[in-house]
């Protein structure tokens, strides 16, 4: 059985951090795009953060760029979204999700609708 399970989310003011993790078991597709998929209040949901396995090649929205850091630890089965100078418009529920590679870590992550595997999400509020 294919899990993926977040954690982190919380409240945090603007201007501070948070970090989301993502432990994934049961997924053993051998070359993937995984990721991090944010979904603002009244939003669709939108790629934030993708990584993939075949280089480590990564992916940011330009509204993160400088501020999200994706990563993973294969030892753990764990991939992170260290965010940091969270602004209000950061709010959302953050899922972890991925898919069998087949295209550019960019082109996979700018069209998460079509990913297969999810997880439940995380609720982030930046607000004062």
């Amino acid at each position: 059985q294919v899990q993926f399970v977040e954690s982190g989310g919380g409240l945090v003011q603007p201007g501070g951090s948070l970090r989301l993790s993502c432990v994934v078991s049961g997924f053993t597709v051998p070359l993937y795009v995984i990721g991090w998929v944010r979904q603002a209040p009244g939003k669709e949901r939108e790629g934030v953060s993708c990584l993939s396995n075949k280089d480590d090649s990564t992916y940011y929205t330009d509204s993160v760029k400088g501020r999200f850091t994706i990563s993973r630890d294969n030892a753990k089965n764990t991939v992170y979204l260290q965010m940091n100078s969270l602004k209000p418009e950061d709010t959302g529920v953050y899922y972890c999700a991925a898919d069998p590679l087949w295209g550019s870590v960019q082109n996979m992550c700018v069209r998460t609708n079509k990913w297969g595997y999810w997880g439940k999400g995380a609720l982030v509020t930046v607000s004062a």
